[in-house]
């Protein structure tokens, strides 16, 4: 078994971690900015690399228009042979009746390295309302590219929900979108009625969605969502929700607030780690979303022996 080693905070201010490792060998890391004014790139052949490696700012936001405010939660992802990068973005950091106005947008890069080359704006990503969405993520199975994210339904209370639905290609959805989580127990609506932050695990016949849930301060945490792999994933009925939360607070720890995850592989890849946020204090000053401290994480993944996965409290703060 090999010994993964990496410190905690893995990399400081930086929210909405995500660590993609790619064929080349490299990890490719971004996430929000506390002034979520620009998206970043950074890469390291080690995952403890990261730490210090060189950070580019790849794109930043627009003057004005639905691109020039608010810039969160940026995921890299390799789709045939391109570089595609999903982001949310608002045309104003306002609210209205207490929700921002953010959208989903995506960029594009054919070159071999990502830090390189020219984004191009492939546009919005259209769904079924215009209404307050953000937190996609992207993967394959079975040959089918599927698109997950969170959403504001006009029509029921609550803040989001998530919705998956087929890809036609990497910036257009096709066919139905289905709502597979709503915020139903206590701990996904503390503050506010929230399911986002999707991310995708294959693993031992299963399919693991986490999510995180309720306000960005202590309360925040994640939830589980488990299919088998042969369902039908555009079934609702096909993914079960854990009724407790997976990853949450320790005061033990001093880990506050863990969410908004990843996932990715150790260097021999022989195990599976989390990629998340946290704050190492619980109080904070005005509105959690523009306290800067949220730092992304890094933990190894334990699995049950029923297949499932352990993710365990959120580790203390370390130098190694």
């Amino acid at each position: 078994m090999s010994t993964f080693k990496a410190k905690n905070p893995l990399i400081e201010q930086r929210a909405d971690p995500w660590i993609y490792k790619h064929t080349d060998g490299y990890y490719y890391f971004t996430g929000s900015v506390p002034e979520y004014d620009r998206i970043i790139l950074r890469r390291s052949k080690t995952i403890h690399g990261l730490t210090n490696a060189e950070e580019k700012a790849i794109w930043r936001k627009h003057e004005t228009g639905p691109m020039s405010a608010n810039i969160w939660a940026p995921e890299i992802h390799d789709i045939a042979g391109k570089w595609y990068i999903y982001f949310a973005a608002a045309h104003t950091s306002e609210t209205n009746e207490g929700l921002f106005d953010h959208r989903m947008f995506v960029l594009e890069n054919a070159s071999a390295n990502p830090l390189e080359g020219d984004w191009i704006e492939k546009g919005q990503v259209k769904t079924k309302w215009e209404s307050f969405s953000l937190d996609a993520t992207s993967f394959e199975h079975k040959g089918i590219r599927y698109y997950v994210w969170a959403q504001k339904d006009p029509n029921i209370p609550g803040n989001s929900n998530l919705y998956i639905s087929e890809m036609e290609n990497p910036w257009t959805l096709k066919g139905e979108q289905v709502c597979i989580s709503t915020p139903e127990y206590g701990w996904e609506k503390i503050g506010y009625l929230v399911n986002e932050g999707a991310a995708v695990l294959k693993k031992h016949g299963r399919i693991f969605m986490t999510f995180s849930s309720s306000a960005t301060d202590a309360n925040y945490c994640m939830g589980l969502l488990t299919a088998d792999e042969n369902s039908d994933l555009l079934d609702p009925k096909s993914w079960v929700k854990t009724p407790e939360p997976v990853f949450q607070t320790s005061e033990e720890t001093g880990q506050y607030g863990p969410g908004h995850n990843s996932f990715t592989v150790s260097e021999d890849g022989q195990q599976d780690i989390l990629v998340y946020h946290a704050r190492s204090y619980k109080e904070i000053e005005g509105n959690p979303l523009y306290d800067p401290n949220r730092h992304a994480r890094v933990q190894v993944i334990q699995w049950n022996q029923n297949g499932t996965p352990n993710f365990g409290v959120p580790r203390a703060d370390t130098t190694i």
